[in-house]
């Protein structure tokens, strides 16, 4: 499926929102990362049963720390 992520078009064959983060980030951070598909924040309770869809806009965010 084709999907955009992080402002970027990708195809991928995850259809789960913990399958795609897997692919792209090798592993899940335990905290720190929050997701929306579709501008909407998925709560980490639901990546693993949010299934995505073609033409969907993932977009990854990930905490910061700095002064």
């Amino acid at each position: 499926m084709n999907i955009t992520l992080n402002d970027e078009p990708v195809t991928t064959t995850a259809d789960t929102l913990e399958a795609l983060l897997v692919d792209h980030l090798g592993t899940i951070p335990a905290a720190g990362l929050a997701v929306a598909v579709d501008g909407v924040v998925v709560p980490r309770s639901r990546w693993s049963s949010h299934l995505l869809v073609d033409g969907c806009v993932v977009d990854i965010l990930s905490a910061v720390q700095g002064g």
